[in-house]
């Protein structure tokens, strides 16, 4: 019965429901946001390398979070933009399982560079006789390195265990790649219950860090409450993480809504926010979100444009 079962080479993404003239319109404003993300990020990211005031792990960490958002955006942007304009929303087997695993890796990586943020800010505020002692050069690299190299690792995991399957179907209703759309179309479901188990367990890793996050902000909250110092601390270098965090959160939460609905109107409409949200919003907010509200990355760049 195997033998009967066809090759997928490409896959079928549902693609938009706009008219040519208005994905002309939607492809103009959607290259404007990748621009002004490429801008923003890159921006940021030259100002805290070329300046050595700003080589804090504060700093640092910010540094990497709009990499990873830049990484992130690279994935969905250069395909989504193509399918604009063309009448057919076609990719190739390895292409989609390449994007499945830049947008698995960029989610995770978010959310693990989330939680060393939220460390680094509970030894800033709670331990601060301790923290450079603590949180070194080294630990920091470390640190760096688990946030990128352990979701890498687990979506590489995830992308080969959904390789070895065989599928009866080529067609994808999302913009673009999902690693479990692909476990979905398998033919046979007995064959995915290794994928299940890892993908629980990548998930069960992630809530984890999840509720590290939350844990650590609730802590400082409570140790800030009786301080006018670390309040002001407090709001000037968490509440920007808090808000990349409740963003973050609400764009999974959609995207997993949109995979469990049965409305296809309803699941083009929640793909579309979530598109927004993650793709767009996402690696937007969190550049400007920072170069506001931290001190001395506005001035830096201030200073940089008052010079041009």
């Amino acid at each position: 019965m195997k033998d009967n079962v066809s090759v997928i080479t490409v896959f079928y993404l549902s693609g938009l429901n706009e008219t040519m003239s208005q994905r002309w319109i939607l492809f103009f404003f959607s290259l404007l946001c990748y621009c002004i993300i490429l801008l923003v990020n890159v921006s940021l990211i030259i100002t805290i390398i070329l300046d050595n005031s700003l080589h804090e792990p504060m700093y640092i960490l910010l540094c990497v979070f709009c990499m990873n958002g830049l990484y992130g955006t690279t994935g969905f942007f250069p395909k989504f933009l193509w399918d604009l304009l063309s009448p057919v929303h076609i990719i190739s087997y390895p292409g989609c399982l390449v994007q499945a695993h830049v947008i698995y890796s960029f989610v995770c990586g978010d959310l693990s560079i989330l939680a060393v943020m939220a460390y680094d800010r509970y030894l800033a505020i709670c331990r601060p006789l301790e923290y450079h002692t603590i949180m070194s050069k080294q630990r920091l690299m470390k640190l760096v390195c688990f946030s990128w190299v352990t979701p890498f690792c687990a979506g590489a995991i995830n992308n080969l265990l959904a390789f070895r399957l065989q599928l009866c179907s080529s067609y994808i209703s999302k913009l673009f790649c999902v690693n479990w759309v692909i476990v979905t179309l398998a033919c046979f479901p007995s064959e995915t219950v290794v994928n299940s188990i890892v993908t629980y367990i990548t998930m069960l890793i992630y809530v984890l860090h999840g509720f590290f996050i939350i844990w650590s902000y609730i802590y400082l909250i409570k140790t800030c409450v009786n301080s006018i110092e670390n309040r002001a601390k407090f709001m000037q270098t968490c509440v920007p993480h808090l808000t990349s965090l409740l963003a973050f959160l609400v764009g999974v939460l959609f995207d997993v809504t949109s995979m469990r609905v049965g409305s296809k109107d309803l699941q083009q409409s929640l793909q579309k926010f979530v598109v927004i949200q993650c793709s767009v919003i996402l690696p937007l907010m969190n550049p400007l979100i920072y170069g506001f509200k931290l001190t001395k990355i506005r001035n830096k760049i201030l200073s940089y444009i008052f010079k041009m």
